[in-house]
């Protein structure tokens, strides 16, 4: 569990300053959702080769980790994340084509949306306490 939060919850990605007025873009599928905590997941995955890795990255425990990635394969018709059992090599994961496929999507479609509304997000920005 996330300290201090819920443990469901998604955790913002890592590259936004807290600071800053963002835009949290969660998209809801018929199947489930896809939003900022399985974003940061999946990239974590793709950059440490390893879910119990990406896990300690994002501060969040290796079962909630396996659960979301479970959760990510089950909702798209074909898998997000590939895993592969222990042996001399150790277990590990990475990302299917369609994985990197749905993540680069995602960062695409979250840029645009934050670059569309820049302006407007610095007015609020600007009007924090």
């Amino acid at each position: 569990m996330r300290q201090g939060g819920d443990p469901y919850a998604d955790p913002e990605p890592s590259s936004v300053p807290r600071s800053e007025a963002h835009l949290s873009i969660r998209i809801d599928l018929t199947t489930g959702r896809f939003g900022p905590g399985k974003a940061a997941l999946l990239r974590a995955i793709g950059e440490t080769g390893s879910i119990s890795a990406a896990a300690r990255t994002l501060g969040m425990s290796y079962a909630r980790a396996w659960h979301l990635t479970e959760d990510m394969n089950a909702v798209f018709r074909e898998r997000l994340v590939d895993t592969f059992a222990g042996g001399n090599r150790r277990g590990g994961a990475s990302l299917t084509p369609t994985g990197e496929q749905v993540l680069e999507i995602y960062e695409s479609i979250r840029a645009e949306a934050e670059q569309a509304v820049a302006k407007e997000l610095a007015a609020i920005d600007s009007m924090r306490g």
